[in-house]
This record gives C-alpha cells, sequence and structure tokens, in this order.
C-alpha cells in the first residue's frame, strides 16, 4: 500500500529534539540548575492567588527554560522536579486550547511552534527508570490525558503540529511497547492507555488533517513491533469495529442492520468525520495491524530489532528468543485478533453481534451469533507459520484493495461467546464455555442480510488472513521436498495427505488411534511434534468457523472464485480429519458455522461429504462430548452436527454410483494393495449416514434435536421407499449438473464398498465413538426401505415407552413419526406392524395409569396424540384387525380410553360394562377413544366409500330421495324422524324408490350419527337371499282338472251293518224289545201308513233333484268360480318404519320409558319436523364435517419480488414458473372441480356441497385445461382446487393467482362493508326456511361482479341460507415455492394473508357477530427452495409453538425431488393436529355432531304419550299419493 513512500522511523530515530544542552553537563550540574529553575515555575502554577502571571516575559526567556525543562524530565523520580516539570509543560501546551496568565506571552503569541518543542521534550518523561515506577506511571497519565484533551479541544492546530504530535506518540508508544513485556513494568501497565491514546489522536489527526502516506507506513511498521502486548489488538479491534460501524451506516443506509459497538468505543471516532474520511481511515486502520497471523508464529514476532536488541545483551543465541516468556500470550493475541476480524466479516454479513470487543472473554473460546438454535460462530483468521512477513500467499487478485460493498441484513443478533480453559499453564482462567440462556430452544438461525456482499467481495478483504488461518502449524509430509518456513499450499497438503492415509503407518493409525502419543506425532507428515499446534486452537477455529459462516453467506446462483473454494475445502480438510489427530476447537468450529453447507450450491462442496461424516461419526453417537465440553455447548454442537446430517441424507440415493474425485477413501496412491484403493461412490455411504442417525437418536437427550432427528428419519425412509418404488432409477437434476448419465443402482450389500464399512468401525483417538458397537448390529438391515423400516419402528418404540415418555415434545413428535411411518408402502412383517401397534397401546396404558397429580391437559395432549397416531396405523392396515389378539388388545385401549379402566385386568375377573363406574382420565381421552372405535367400526376396511374419497358419508339427503321416489309431492313431511340413543337421527321415508320392481317391505333411512350421514334402503324378505334370486312374482297355483275314468266302478250295495250281524243268533235280550207289528193299534197303524206315504213321495222327490244337480254339474266348468279358493293379493303398502323399529327392538315399553334417577332421554324418541327451524337445523348438522380439514395456500416467489401482486402475477403461465414447481403440485393432491366437490374446497362457502344438479355442458372446455397452462393459477378455489384426502382428514390446496379487482381500493372497501352486513344477518338466517346444502340460484344471479370474487378475495360471502358452524381453530399453512432463498426475508406475508381467507376466521351466534383474524406469526409458513442439484432446501417459520417443532419437515433439511410432496403433506397434518391440541376451544368433529343432535332433540321432541306414540306409528305422516 505504502511501497512508493518511505518511512519515518529513521528521522525519529536521528532527531534530536528531546535533547537539552544540559545534557552536554555534568550530571550533577544539570540537576542542580533544573530542581532551582522548575521550583519558582511550579510554585507559581500551584499558587493559590488569583494573579498567577508568568515570570517568563520574552521569547529568549521562555527558550532557556525549555532547556532546562527537557533535562528535567529526564532526572530520577526520588524528588518534585519531574513532577514540577510535568505541571508546567502540561499548563503550557494548552496555549492552544484557551489562553491562560500561567502560559507565557510568547507561547501565547506561537502557541504551534512552542508546543511541538514541547512534546518532543515529553518524550524524556516515558523513558522507563528503574525505581518509583509508580510515580512515573501517574506522570506519563497525566501527560496522556493532556495530549487527549489538546487534540479534542484545540482548533488553532497546524499540519506540522498535528505531525509532531502523531510522531510523538508513535515514539513513545514504540519505546515503550516494541522491547519484550517486563511483567509489572511501565509498558504493561501503560500499554492499554499509550495505545488508546495513539488511535483518539490519530482518529482527530484525520477529521482535521489527514496524515500523509510516509505517517501511515510509519505507523504500521512501529505497530508491527508491538503485537506481542494484548492491549494493542485488543484496542485496534475495538477502533476497527467503531470505524466499521460509521462505514456500514453511511455506506448501506440505516436500513442495514446495525452494527452495534459500545459507546464508549463509538464516541472514539468524531461525530464531524465525514463519510470519505471514515472510509480511507477504515481500510488504513484494517490493515495497520499488517499481518494477523503472524501472531501465530512467534519466530516472526520476536525478530523485531528491540527483541534481538535484549537477546543480543544477554546472550548470543538468537533461537531462543522464540521461548521468552512474553510470548505465551500470543495464542490469546491471535485469538482476539480473529475474533475482531470475525465480527467484521459479520458486520459485513449483517449478522449483527453486538458489544462483542468489549467482553472481557477468557483467552479461548468460539464466538456465535446469539439466536437460541443458533451454533455458535467461530471467528477466523489466516495464518502463516514459520512464513515470512512479507510473504503473500493470496492469489494476485485477491491483493487489490477494493472496496467493499455491504448488503441490507434483516435479522439482528445479539452476540454471545465463549471461552474454554487455555492449554497454556501460566494461565488462570478456566471459564467454561457457555452459550445463551435460552440455547435450547429452537428458533430459526439468523440470516444474513439479502444485500450483503459478494462472497468474493469479503474474500478480497479477508481472505488471505482467513484462509492462513485456518491453517495455522499444517505441515507438508516428511518425505516430500519442502521448504520448513513455507506455508502447506491446497495441492501440497492435499498430496501429503493422501499419501500419509494410503500407507500402512496411515492405516496403522486409523485402526489404533488410541496409541496415538507425541511421539507418534514426530512421524506425522502433517504435524511438528518439536512445535505442537496445541495452543492456537482457539485462533484457528475462529477463522474456520468464520470461513464456513462466509461460504454459507453464498448468495442464490452468485458465483465464487474456483481458487477461494478450493482454498477452502483444504481449510475443512485439515479440519475435520480424525485419523491422526483430532483439533477439537477447530472441529466444533467447523461443525457449528457449517449447517447450511451443503444447502447453498456451492460447487464441489459434495467431495466433503466423507470427512463430514467421519467427523459426525466422532460427535453424534459420542453421548457426553466430554471432550468438547471445553470449548462448546454439547447440545449446540450435536444440534449443528444434525443439521449437516439432515442436509447430507438425500445426497446417497440422489448422486447414486456417482464418484467423488477427491476423497478420504478414495485412490489417490500408487499402493494397489491399500484396501482404500477402492473409488467411493455416494451410494456406499448410505449406510455410514443411516448408522450415524440411528447413533444420534440413540444417544440423544436434548429434546429439540431429538425431533430433529425423527424427522430426518422419515425423510430417509420415505425416500428410500419410493426409490425402490421406480426401481432404482436415479432422478435427474434440474440445473446445471455435471451428472448427466447415471445409472441406476443396485441395492443389495454389494453396493456397500470396504471402506464405507470399516470406516464405521471406531476409528478416533481414545475411543471416542460409544455407539459404534450398536451401529454395527444394524448395519445388515438398514440398506433395504424395509429393513430400515422395521429398525426405526423398533427404536423409535423401544424409546417410546422408556425415556420419552415423560417428555411432552418428543411424545409427540415420536407419534408423528410413526403416523408418517404407518403410510410408508413397504410390505413388512405383520409383527412389526403389531409391534408399532402394541407399542402405542402400552403408551396409552401408562400416561393413563399416572398418579393423579400428574395428570394435566399437557398429558392428556399426548394420550389423545396416540389415539390419532393408533387411528393412523388401522386405517393404513386394517387387516392387522383380522388377527384376535391385536383386535383385543385395541378394544381394550379404546375401552380404557372411554371408561377409564378395563374390563378384564392381568388376573382378574371380567367386570361388564353396566357394573363399572365411567370416569375416564378427561372428556378429551374419552373424545379420542370414541372417535378410534368409530374409525374402527365404520371406517375400517370402508374407506374410500362409494362417495369417493371426498365424502366418508353419503351425498344424498332428504330432497334427493324424494325426487327419486314415487311420490308425487315433494314435501319433506313424507320423512318420520326418532333419535336412537340421544346420538342417532333416523330419518325414515316409507315409501320406496321408483325403481324398486318387487313390493316387499322397503323403508329408506338417513342415518345422522356422530361419524356422519349415511342411507341405507332396506327391504323385509322372508326367504334367503339364493332363492330371492331366481323369484318370480306370486301367482296362486290352480287345481288339477277332474278325471272321471281313472280307476274301477263298482256296484256295491252299502249296508248299514255288515252281513255276519244277520247270522248272529238272537238272545233274550234281543226279544226283550217287541216288534212294531206287535205293538201296532189301528189308531197307530192309521199313522203308521201316513208315515210310509210321506216318506215314498220324498224318496221321489230326492231323487229327481239328485237326477237334476247330475245334470247340471255335468254342465258345469272346473273348477267352479263361485266356490274356488283364492289367495289374497300381495300387499303394496306396509307401514315400514313401525316394523323396522319392533324388528329392532325400540318399541318396546322400556325403549319408550325415560331411565330413572337420569336426566338422559329415552332411547327411542320421535322428532316433529313439523316444527319451525327443524329442517334448517338439519341442514346446519349435514354441514358439520365429520373429518378434520386443512388449508394450504401455495406461492410462488421469484428472484426479487417483494409485493403481492408480484407474486399473484406468477401463477397466470406456466412460463413463469419452474417446472418442477407444477410437478410438486399434482404430487400434493388431485384436481378437483369446486363446483361438484363434496369435500372441503379451502373456503367454507364451497364446500361440503350436495345435490348440485347443475348442467356441466358448458364446463366441458374448461375442464380441459392442464396446470400446464396457467402455472398453477387454475387451482385458485374459484373453479378448480387441489385436493388430498384420506380416511382422518381431508385438505385443500389452493393457488391464489392475480385479479383486478383485489387491487381496487375502493371496489375492496365496498365488499368489506358488504361481507359486515352480511355477516349481521347470519344469525336471521338460521330462521329461515326452508334450506338445502346448495348454493341458491336465485341468489347467485342477483350477486354484483364485486360479489363474485375468487375464494381468496376477502369479500367472498356465504350465499343466503347457508350459515358457517363453529369449526374450530382455523388450521391453514402456506407453502412457499422461492428461487432465490434470500428472498425468504422480503416474503410479504402480511399483504398475502387476506388472499388466504378460508371463511372459518368467521363465527357467528345469536346475537353478535365476530371475526377473528390470524396474526403473521400464527402462521406457519413452509418455504422450499430448489437447489442446482436437483434436490429440495426447506425452511420452515412460525410453526413453533407451545408443543415445539413439526416433524417431519424442520429447518434447514434437504429433501429429494422424490419425497417432496409426501413429506410437506405429512407436516402440514402434523402441523394442524399440533394446533388443534393447543386450543382450548377445540371439539373433535363427531362431538360437534354429537352436540348438534343433542340440541336438535332439544328443540324438537314430540312428547307423546306411550299411547299416543303408538298410534302414530300406525298413522300416515303425509299426503298419499303414488305415481299411476
Amino acid at each position: 500500500m505504502y511501497s512508493e513512500w518511505r518511512s519515518l522511523q529513521l528521522v525519529i530515530q536521528s532527531d534530536r529534539g528531546h535533547m537539552s544542552v544540559l545534557h552536554s553537563y555534568p550530571s550533577n550540574v544539570g540537576k542542580d540548575v533544573a530542581h532551582a529553575v522548575v521550583r519558582p515555575l511550579g510554585q507559581g502554577l500551584n499558587s493559590s492567588s488569583t494573579s498567577n502571571e508568568s515570570i517568563l516575559k520574552t521569547d529568549k526567556e521562555v527558550k532557556w527554560t525549555m532547556e532546562v525543562l527537557c533535562y528535567g524530565l529526564t532526572l530520577p523520580l526520588d524528588g518534585e522536579t519531574v513532577k514540577l516539570c510535568v505541571d508546567v509543560y502540561t499548563d503550557w501546551i494548552m496555549a492552544l486550547v484557551a489562553r491562560r496568565d500561567s502560559i507565557p506571552q510568547p507561547i501565547i503569541k506561537e502557541p504551534n511552534l512552542y508546543v511541538q518543542t514541547i512534546l518532543r521534550h515529553l518524550q524524556n518523561l516515558f523513558v522507563p527508570r528503574s525505581e518509583y515506577a509508580h510515580n512515573q506511571i501517574t506522570l506519563c497519565l497525566r501527560v496522556l490525558a493532556a495530549v487527549q484533551k489538546l487534540a479534542r479541544e484545540s482548533a488553532n492546530m497546524t499540519r506540522e503540529t498535528w505531525e509532531v504530535l502523531l510522531l510523538f506518540l508513535l515514539q513513545i508508544n514504540d519505546t515503550l511497547l516494541a522491547a519484550p513485556t517486563v511483567p509489572g513494568g511501565l509498558a504493561e501497565n501503560l500499554a492499554d492507555k499509550l495505545i488508546g491514546v495513539l488511535f483518539e489522536v490519530w482518529f482527530l489527526a484525520c477529521t482535521r488533517c489527514f496524515p500523509t502516506p510516509p505517517y501511515w507506513k510509519t505507523a504500521r511498521e512501529m505497530l508491527a513491533n508491538w503485537r506481542h502486548h494484548p492491549a494493542v489488538v485488543e484496542q485496534w479491534s475495538k477502533v476497527i469495529c467503531a470505524l466499521t460501524s460509521r462505514l456500514l451506516r453511511f455506506t448501506y443506509g440505516p436500513s442495514f442492520p446495525p452494527f452495534k459497538v459500545p459507546d464508549e468505543d463509538a464516541i472514539l471516532i468524531p461525530a464531524d468525520m465525514d463519510n470519505d474520511c471514515i472510509s480511507q481511515t477504515w481500510f488504513r486502520i484494517l490493515h495497520m495491524l499488517s499481518n494477523p497471523v503472524d501472531l501465530s508464529n512467534p519466530a516472526i514476532i520476536s525478530t523485531t530489532p528491540k527483541f534481538q536488541e535484549q537477546l543480543l545483551s544477554v546472550s548470543g543465541m538468537t533461537q531462543e528468543m522464540i521461548q521468552h516468556p512474553c510470548l505465551k500470550q500470543l495464542p490469546q493475541i491471535f485469538f482476539r485478533a480473529m475474533r475482531g476480524i470475525s465480527c467484521l466479516v459479520d458486520a459485513f454479513l449483517g449478522i449483527a453481534r453486538t458489544n462483542i470487543i468489549r467482553e472481557r472473554l477468557p483467552p479461548y473460546g468460539i464466538s456465535r451469533p446469539r439466536s437460541d438454535s443458533a451454533p455458535p460462530t467461530p471467528v477466523n483468521r489466516l495464518n502463516m507459520p514459520q512464513a515470512s512477513s512479507t510473504m503473500n500467499t493470496t492469489p494476485p487478485h485477491n491483493r487489490r484493495m477494493r472496496s467493499v460493498t455491504v448488503t441490507k441484513a434483516t435479522v439482528k443478533t445479539s452476540s454471545g461467546s465463549t471461552a474454554h480453559p487455555p492449554k497454556v499453564t501460566h494461565q488462570t482462567s478456566t471459564t467454561s464455555p457457555l452459550s445463551s440462556p435460552n440455547q435450547t430452544t429452537s428458533e430459526p438461525r439468523p440470516l444474513p442480510a439479502p444485500t450483503r456482499p459478494k462472497v468474493n467481495s469479503v474474500l478480497n478483504l479477508f481472505g488471505q488472513w482467513l484462509f492462513d488461518a485456518g491453517l495455522v502449524h499444517c505441515r507438508l509430509h516428511n518425505g516430500m521436498n519442502r521448504d520448513g518456513n513455507m506455508t502447506a499450499s491446497f495441492i501440497q497438503i492435499l498430496l501429503s495427505y493422501k499419501s500419509c492415509i494410503t500407507t500402512p503407518a496411515g492405516l496403522d493409525v486409523r485402526r489404533k488411534p488410541s496409541q496415538i502419543s507425541t511421539e507418534n506425532m514426530v512421524a506425522n507428515p502433517l504435524f511438528d511434534a518439536n512445535e505442537f499446534p496445541d495452543n492456537y486452537e482457539a485462533g484457528r477455529a475462529e477463522a474456520c468457523g468464520t470461513l464456513c459462516r462466509i461460504f454459507c453467506s453464498k448468495k442464490t446462483g452468485e458465483e465464487i472464485l474456483p481458487v477461494y473454494l478450493s482454498r477452502f475445502y483444504m481449510v475443512l480438510i485439515q479440519g475435520l480429519q480424525i485419523n491422526d489427530y483430532i483439533c477439537r476447537p477447530v472441529l466444533a468450529s467447523i461443525i457449528l458455522n457449517s449447517p447450511a453447507l451443503f444447502c447453498c450450491d456451492l460447487k464441489g462442496i459434495d467431495i466433503l461429504v466423507p470427512y463430514f461424516i467421519s467427523a459426525l461419526e466422532t460427535i453424534l453417537p459420542d453421548r457426553e462430548l466430554s471432550k468438547f465440553k471445553a470449548y462448546v455447548n454439547p447440545t449446540e454442537l450435536r444440534r449443528a452436527s444434525i443439521h449437516i446430517l439432515l442436509s447430507m441424507l438425500p445426497l446417497p440415493h440422489h448422486f447414486g454410483t456417482v464418484k467423488a474425485e477427491v476423497l478420504l477413501e478414495g485412490k489417490f496412491s500408487n499402493e494397489d494393495s491399500s484396501l482404500h484403493d477402492k473409488p467411493v461412490t455416494f451410494l456406499s455411504l448410505k449406510l455410514r449416514l443411516v448408522n450415524v442417525l440411528i447413533g444420534a437418536l440413540q444417544t440423544e437427550t436434548d429434546p429439540n434435536n431429538t425431533q430433529m432427528i425423527l424427522g430426518a428419519m422419515l425423510n430417509i425412509v420415505q425416500d428410500s421407499a419410493l426409490l425402490e418404488a421406480i426401481g432404482s432409477q436415479m432422478e435427474l437434476s434440474i440445473g446445471d449438473s455435471t451428472h448427466t448419465s447415471l445409472k441406476s443402482h443396485s441395492r443389495n450389500s454389494s453396493g456397500i464398498s470396504v471402506t464405507s464399512t470399516g470406516s464405521s468401525e471406531a476409528t478416533t483417538p481414545d475411543s471416542e465413538r460409544p455407539a459404534q458397537a450398536l451401529l454395527r448390529d444394524y448395519a445388515l438391515h438398514t440398506d433395504t426401505a424395509s429393513g430400515l423400516l422395521i429398525r426405526s419402528i423398533h427404536l423409535v418404540t423401544q424409546r417410546l415407552n422408556s425415556q420419552w415418555r415423560q417428555d411432552m415434545s418428543i411424545s409427540l413428535a415420536a407419534l408423528e413419526l410413526l403416523s408418517g411411518l404407518a403410510k410408508v408402502k413397504v410390505s413388512v412383517d405383520s409383527t412389526d406392524r403389531k409391534r408399532a401397534v402394541s407399542s402405542v397401546c402400552s403408551y396409552i396404558v401408562h400416561q393413563c395409569s399416572r398418579p393423579a397429580p400428574f395428570h394435566s391437559r399437557d398429558l392428556h395432549s399426548m394420550i389423545v396424540a396416540a389415539f390419532q397416531c393408533l387411528c393412523v396405523w388401522l386405517t393404513e392396515h386394517p387387516d392387522m384387525l383380522n388377527e384376535k389378539d391385536c383386535l383385543i388388545e385395541v378394544l381394550e385401549i379404546v375401552e380404557l380410553g372411554i371408561s377409564g379402566s378395563k374390563s378384564k385386568a392381568s388376573d382378574q375377573e371380567v367386570r361388564y360394562k353396566g357394573d363399572k363406574e365411567p370416569s375416564p382420565a378427561s372428556m378429551r381421552v374419552k373424545d379420542a377413544a370414541e372417535a378410534t372405535l368409530t374409525c374402527i367400526m365404520q371406517l375400517l376396511g370402508a374407506f374410500p366409500s362409494p362417495s369417493g374419497p371426498a365424502s366418508p358419508c353419503s351425498l344424498l339427503n332428504e330432497e334427493t330421495l324424494i325426487k327419486y321416489s314415487r311420490l308425487t309431492s315433494t314435501s319433506k313431511n313424507h320423512f318420520r324422524y326418532f333419535v336412537l340413543d340421544n346420538s342417532i337421527i333416523l330419518a325414515m321415508l316409507e315409501q320406496p324408490l321408483g325403481n324398486d320392481q318387487n313390493p316387499c317391505p322397503s323403508v329408506t333411512v338417513l342415518i345422522r350419527g356422530m361419524s356422519g350421514r349415511h342411507a341405507w334402503t332396506m327391504q323385509l324378505y322372508h326367504q334367503p337371499r339364493g332363492s330371492r334370486a331366481s323369484q318370480k312374482a306370486f301367482v296362486p297355483e290352480p287345481h288339477p282338472a277332474p278325471k272321471d275314468d281313472v280307476g274301477i266302478k263298482y256296484n256295491v250295495k252299502h249296508r248299514p251293518f255288515p252281513e255276519e250281524v244277520d247270522k248272529i243268533p238272537f238272545v233274550k235280550a234281543d226279544l226283550s224289545i217287541p216288534d212294531l207289528h206287535e205293538i201296532v193299534t189301528d189308531q197307530l197303524e192309521v199313522q203308521h201308513e201316513k208315515l210310509k206315504n210321506l216318506m215314498a213321495k220324498q224318496i221321489v222327490y230326492e231323487n229327481a233333484l239328485e237326477k237334476i244337480s247330475e245334470e247340471r254339474l255335468s254342465k258345469t266348468q272346473f273348477p267352479d268360480p263361485v266356490t274356488e279358493c283364492i289367495p289374497p293379493p300381495p300387499a303394496q303398502e306396509f307401514q315400514t318404519a313401525r316394523l323396522l323399529l319392533s324388528h329392532f327392538g325400540f318399541l318396546s315399553l322400556e325403549a319408550l320409558k325415560e331411565p330413572g334417577n337420569s336426566c338422559r332421554p329415552p332411547n327411542l324418541i320421535a322428532l316433529d319436523s313439523t316444527l319451525a327451524g327443524f329442517f334448517d337445523d338439519i341442514g346446519y348438522l349435514d354441514l358439520l364435517p365429520s373429518r378434520p380439514f386443512e388449508t394450504v395456500f401455495i406461492f410462488y416467489m421469484k428472484p426479487g419480488q417483494k409485493t403481492s401482486q408480484e407474486i399473484l402475477k406468477n401463477m397466470e403461465s406456466s412460463g413463469h414458473v419452474q417446472s418442477h414447481f407444477l410437478e410438486f403440485l399434482l404430487s400434493l393432491g388431485w384436481p378437483v372441480d369446486v363446483g361438484k366437490h363434496p369435500g372441503w374446497t379451502g373456503h367454507v362457502s364451497t364446500s361440503w356441497l350436495i345435490n348440485n344438479g347443475n348442467g356441466s355442458e358448458g364446463k366441458e372446455q374448461e375442464e380441459t385445461i392442464t396446470p400446464e397452462d396457467t402455472g398453477g393459477g387454475i387451482f385458485n378455489g374459484e373453479k378448480k382446487a387441489l385436493y388430498y384426502a384420506d380416511a382422518l382428514t381431508e385438505i385443500a390446496f389452493v393457488v391464489p393467482s392475480f385479479m383486478e379487482s383485489s387491487t381496487d381500493s375502493s371496489e375492496s372497501g365496498l365488499a368489506s362493508q358488504e361481507a359486515e352486513t352480511q355477516m349481521d344477518l347470519l344469525p336471521s338466517l338460521l330462521k329461515q326456511t326452508p334450506l338445502t346444502l346448495e348454493l341458491f340460484p336465485n341468489h347467485s344471479e342477483n350477486l354484483s361482479n364485486s360479489q363474485r370474487l375468487s375464494p381468496t378475495q376477502k369479500s367472498k360471502k356465504l350465499p343466503l341460507g347457508r350459515t358457517v358452524p363453529p369449526l374450530g381453530p382455523e388450521t391453514k399453512v402456506i407453502v412457499v415455492w422461492v428461487e432465490r432463498f434470500d428472498d425468504i426475508e422480503n416474503f410479504p406475508l402480511n399483504d398475502l394473508l387476506p388472499e388466504t381467507s378460508t371463511g372459518v376466521e368467521t363465527t357467528t351466534n345469536s346475537s353478535t357477530s365476530l371475526r377473528t383474524t390470524m396474526s403473521d406469526k400464527d402462521v406457519p409458513v413452509i418455504f422450499i427452495h430448489p437447489l442446482k442439484t436437483g434436490l429440495f432446501r426447506i425452511k420452515v417459520q412460525g410453526a413453533t409453538g407451545k408443543f415445539s417443532m413439526v416433524i417431519p419437515l424442520v429447518d434447514g433439511m434437504v429433501v429429494s425431488r422424490r419425497a417432496l410432496g409426501f413429506l410437506v403433506r405429512q407436516t402440514i397434518i402434523n402441523i394442524c393436529r399440533r394446533k388443534r391440541l393447543e386450543s382450548d376451544s377445540y371439539n373433535p368433529p363427531h362431538v360437534r355432531r354429537k352436540q348438534k343432535i343433542v340440541d336438535i332433540v332439544h328443540k324438537y321432541r314430540n312428547k307423546l304419550l306411550e299411547p299416543e306414540f303408538y298410534t302414530s306409528l300406525f298413522q300416515e305422516v303425509g299426503p298419499k299419493s303414488l305415481n299411476p
């Protein structure tokens, strides 16, 4: 910078201005003269009289006296002479500030000339004395204070005076600070004040009389000789930070995150210093310290002239100077310099760090921005061990003094720094590092400012120092030709490192790490045993960490020079190596500052994957991290490691068999016998990554870290399953990827190389991998998706019922993981599925059995979540309940949740339902158990229903059924309404439907229960189903025709008695009765004769009648229609409602009686449908959904966009969005037509429609529109939307698009006014009749254009007759696709919230109209950023609440294109479930429906006496009229 200018050091050395004429006389003469002359002057200054006019009147007198004063300042401090000299001079130099009577007139007339002379004389005071050091310190401080006041307040100083003043300060600093430090000496006591005054006066000179280049060059050269004093680097850090704060303020404006410094440091910069002066001063002060990396090399620091001068005066051996005691402070000084540079880097990146330099830190530590979960941020600086101070290893373009552009930062963080105990014995500080008090929270890390400088610009400023500092004491291979004083270059270190690793000695070190000692290090090619780099680790760690932060701040699409990338990768390779010697501060610093390193699209970054895996194998499976506790907080270190692991998990599947050119285990030597010759593919690293993930989960104790690991497990399992499902085909990358011919890879064990399996063993010193044995046990079972799924289930279920069941946040995350695993389409054995179900059941039993004091809302939320997880497993795998033991276990858990106890304990007798007193853990638990029971009884094996997945209920209602019946009237009064068990409403239509041909007892029933609305048509048959198939209409069978010619006819005389009777002889008794002729008299004879005649006539008459009858019979047909028996015709009408209720036992007297001592109504109740408002309430009940519903609004943000209009317009054309965005949309759900869709559409005004019989002739053309034509805007919820549903939830995905009316302020104002009016009218709409569930055509025709806006507009209203039931807390999530990651900070969430109206935020009651709105902090937002590799980076904000983070997607995760849609959808489901758990007012759907049914019963119960009720069953309910 100043190569063309000469230094003033020779001028300073040759200047004799501090010599007096008395120095030519003997010492006693000068002493006496000084004592005699100074005393009157001092007494005159100290006198209390008002007139203390100086006794010196002429110029000659003053000059003579000054010669004496000059000599007096060199005298010993045993008397008052020196003090009086100081008093006089400090008084006289104030002539440039204000006139005083004590100042001689010649000085007042020519103050600049005399002050210049005085300053030269005052140099004598700062020459160290051997005695009375305390007095000298006091006098020196007085002089420095006077000089400060002179520089601050003087307005008349000329340039010459300023230059003399600067040279005076440089001279006295060099006199005291250049020599080696003496403990307790003058330099040690004055160093801080000396350098502080120098910088303050220098800044004042820059403001009023900018120093010329020679002065800057002199200051830089002299300051390099003082760097062994801690105060020098400390003060330099203070002033450069204060200058940087001012520089950023005017360069980047007030919107840039302010770089706050303490007020005592800020005032060092004069307020009147203009912007150009600040820029020039800042750059010069930055380089005034020369190369800070020299501080790590005692050989450079000890080669200054004063060091050599002292050494030569003691002994003639130059090498011993390196061992000087004062150089033992260099590690601390080096660290403080790196910390200061780290602050500057953070300031330029927009990561505001407050009050870092003023912290009195222990000598070592790793700094990080304090942002709760933000990892520590080490500061780093380039270091060149044993390198010449003039050597420059930076590329030529890095040496140009380029101006720095600073960018706007929108994230502000305070600073938090920690320190670890020093490893040098002379240090006494033992402070352990403690991160910020809220370190265990999980808030997002601070992002750099969106308008920050480019990485190249920052590295042009600080790159040389940081790269060199990151390689402090890294040495070359012993076997290579090298210069011992040369810093290793990238290729040299890499070559030596590779050859070391592939040699047998290197392999021996890898296998026996515990045997590494200092003796082994002698042969180590990377380190020198004589100069083991133990105490410079902190500074190197700061440098490495700062480099990581710089490269992690890379903007999307930004190009970084390859030379910077290569040097950065060299630093990381050295810092991450664990095979020979683990430098824990450096390793921790790199890990803590690299969470986003694999998310920034750095070219070639993937070559570092094996190194990072090796580092994570050292950190994550170690439960205690005891050897890292001295440097960092173990929890933060593990969290940063997990973030890195999350970003690397998709790489093996994504790149597959692609081979990296430079890897730790790659072939890089000529020794073919090496075990590490085989090239490493990314796929071969999968097993190591999975093992690290499992090991981390087994050893993790922090709740937030555990949840991140659980999210990662679902990511890798789902990705593996999808990859296997598509035949192991590699997906192509999105952008500029060089891997264009990737082949599918094998999934068998042969894909794992020897290297990867070998590296999973314990290869670190002191056996630092305690979990490796566990990992090897599962190595053979986690290579396939099914094996990984089984292992995940086993691990999670085991820990769920042991360590995790007391922690709510981990329990919820584990249950969410199990729910996600249930949806992974991989075939596993039924025993593993039952294990998951059984573990959830055991978890519920344990939580319910906890003592009463432990029962709280949070505990019950955990139980509710467990029941929800159980429902997911049962609906995804319904065949599990085919096994008796599983069915019994699940039903026992349901019983436990509903009643509070099981009917059968382990060895107790069965307690029946009627004998138990219900005492559930809480009503929420009971509701969850009832929902599970409903799921088992009604959903298992019955989803999707005939209505499709959009509706688990029937799409029929009274209107539809009447329309298709044989009734001429369309009145709903034809239905009979009954309520069963106070929970089920039956609507019975006794007339058969029009398509029924067989006359039989038929009844159509609409069953409205807690689970929804179902329609059943029941018919009564008396024949089995098989015979009914061929049954015809009933026709009676005719009699057969008579056949008279059948058989033989015999003429037989019929007798009353057999003939044998006549042959029986009479006995006396037979003769006792006389014959008739024996007793007949004449009179009787006449009568007898008369009777005989009558009998004859009668016989003749009867024979005639018989003949006539026979003749008539012969003429009659057969059969005789008059006498023939004919069966009655079949009944055509039945009182089927009565029959159905009777057959099911509901018409018994017991069912109609109200239970005694109970407020419950009877089991059967009749409802009076003629009451006003009845059908309104029935329609209201139908509007209550039977499943939870979620709403997702998806936006697309192009680079640089900041307004809502720009973002909404992106959806107009497919040319405005990336093709993968459209693919992502279709992976979330399937398109549905809003006008015909019976499920949730994203707005209550168009959801859950039935009876929509509108024609679709005019819409056929619209249905042909594909999402590629509109960029996704077609799914704005107006005509189409994306929809997903399973048995337990439904989601509507809406893509809001721009509409002109949304920008018209007057129109939107009118619309909002109309909306309020509409809301006020809603209570009255409840009384209108009749109401239906569909839109009123006559009302929609009357809507104005402003009322027919998109569903995403605020003015969207409900149609008349449609009310909004209280649907609980609004569960909506925003998903944003951002092309440029930095634009996340500019996403206009507040402006877009009006576009996300769902209608759920509107609630009404009978008296008021309330509207609740969501704040932007309450809305969860998932940002998706596509990387050039074809992967996707995730950022989640607003998804943390009372129950911490939600999985599977967590902030910083990288996911594959295959799993993106599934993971986003699963995260949305979990976010909404968490929100419902948090809500105090939320009721499950079945509870809301049950409450409404109870309300209907209370309002419309038909209170009939039993006789009246039975009579009503036999009466018709409506006008009876059948179609002809």
